[in-house]
Order: C-alpha cells, then structure tokens, then sequence
C-alpha cells in the first residue's frame, strides 16, 4: 500500500498543538511574557509537549482503531481507514516521544529533570487514559482536564514562575468545562444512531451533560472572579481593574455553551476557536485587555 505524508501529518494530529499553549499560561499571569529566557525555555517545553501529544494521538488511534471504523467521522482517521499501518504509527510514535525527550534536554539542569519528569507522568497517564481509563465516565474527563494542569506545571517549572492556586483552579475548571461539552456530543450521536461512540458514553445523558456544563462553567466564572479581586493578586500586578476582564470571560463561556447546546457543534474545541470568529474576538479582547492592565 502506498501511503502519504498528508496521512501521518493528520495521524499526529499539528493543529491540536494550539493546546500545548497552556505551558505559556505562567509566564503570562505571572508578569514575565518578555523575559527572553524564560521564554525560550518555555517554548522548549511547548515543542516537547507537542511531540509527546502526536505520540499519543499515534497510540490512540491504534488502540481505537476498530471503534473508529463504525464512526461516522473518525473512519476517515489514517490508522481505521487503513491509509496509515499500526506498524507505522507505533514506529511514529516512539520517534516522536524520543524527539520530545531530545528537546528537553535542551532546557536548563537547574529545572531539566523536574520539567523532564512531569511530561513523563503525562505521557504515561495518557498511554494508560486511551487504553484503559477513558472508558471511565467522569474520570475521563477529569483526567483531561488534569493534563492541561500538567501542562502549565511543567511551564511554571521550565520558566521558573510560581504558580498561583487560582491558576492551577481556573485551568483545570475551564478544561474540565470544554471537556464536558465534547462529551455532550457524543450523547447526541447516540441519540441519533442508538451506538454509543465511546464504550462510557451510556454513562452519559443529556440531563447531566447540561448539569454538568452549567456547573463547571459557573464554578469557573466564580473562580476567575475571585481571582481578578484576591488581595494577592491586586498587590502583585498592582490594579484593581482586572475583574473588568471578567465580561470576555462570561461571553466566552455564553458562547461556547451556545455552540454547544444549540449548534451541537462542542464535538471539537479546537475546530470552535480556529473557525468562530466571536470566540476568537472574546479571546483576542480578553488578551489584550488583560495584557494592558497588568504590563502597561
């Protein structure tokens, strides 16, 4: 069989990369967006956890190969449709994780080893996630949501930025926020078909996807909210404007709950930011907003 690069460059999966971002997070909220260093040691880390996520991705489409290929979208993945072997994609997948160890030999000894051994963790969790623990209702998403948490530790480590509790909260919340609502379509497909697109999603249903949405997302405005006012962090960027930031976030949750519960189009986060133009505008407005406030 004749295969392609388009094939393995849809395998590792580039344009989910835009996740790995979250290991800029500290640097962001932590003051030091134009300390060089720490900005090269955190893109150091944002190759690394690239690599190691298309690693995985390598891995799961193998390990689900056979349910993609009763799924209406994912039969067309590389591995389920045959265009790309299980032989390929676990030789793909070890080169990738060994690039992604290569990179963070890259950083610092001073932080090389700790930063080194919480990618590991997330890379064994993961391994374990898509062969056993997604089947899990709820934990799967929790353990979504931790590994963006894993994300912006690993940052904090490589660029030497403590990182506040409220961070580590609001990261886990929003995740675990957008996680539901990619879970929610999955409810409907099964709905519509009467198959169940992942082994836990008769453990799901509409009635508690939308609990679970609306709780996760007023938890996570609550949180930011009490962020923004937090006499730590009032004293640190040294305003008491930044719970003004709180409209773009309020917008940002209306609107992906919109897309999600009228559109039914949550399926994909990624594909929301790249494609809705609002979601980009409440994201750019929050960011230049906040980014005006605490470094200007």
């Amino acid at each position: 069989m004749k295969y392609h690069i388009k094939d393995y460059l849809k395998l590792i999966r580039p344009q989910h990369w835009i996740k790995n971002f979250f290991v800029m997070i500290p640097l962001f909220f932590g003051g030091e967006l134009f300390d060089s260093t720490a900005l090269l040691c955190g893109a150091i880390v944002f190759v690394a956890f690239s690599l190691v996520a298309s690693s995985i991705y390598c891995y799961n489409d193998i390990v689900d190969a056979d349910d993609d290929r009763r799924h209406p979208v994912k039969c067309h993945r590389p591995v389920a449709s045959g265009k790309v072997s299980a032989a390929h994609a676990y030789a793909l997948m070890a080169v990738l994780f060994v690039a992604a160890v290569a990179v963070l030999l890259l950083l610092p000894p001073t932080v090389m080893p700790s930063a080194m051994a919480v990618v590991t963790f997330y890379y064994i969790l993961n391994l374990a996630y898509c062969s056993r623990l997604k089947q899990y209702a709820i934990l799967d998403v929790c353990i979504v949501a931790f590994g963006f948490v894993l994300r912006i530790v690993a940052g904090g480590i490589a660029e030497d930025v403590e990182l506040s509790h409220w961070i580590v909260l609001m990261t886990f919340l929003l995740t675990l926020f957008l996680s539901f609502a990619k879970r929610r379509d999955d409810v409907l497909r099964m709905n519509e078909t009467g198959e169940a697109p992942r082994h836990n999603t008769s453990r799901y249903n509409i009635t508690f996807i939308n609990m679970a949405v609306t709780l996760t997302a007023g938890v996570t405005l609550v949180c930011y909210i009490m962020y923004t006012v937090s006499p730590e962090v009032v004293e640190h960027f040294g305003t008491k404007s930044l719970y003004l930031t709180t409209v773009f976030v309020l917008l940002g949750l209306l609107r992906y709950i919109q897309i999600s519960v009228v559109d039914k189009k949550s399926g994909d986060p990624v594909k929301v930011m790249l494609h809705d133009s609002f979601s980009q505008s409440v994201v750019i407005g929050w960011l230049v907003t906040f980014l005006v406030m605490i470094y200007f």
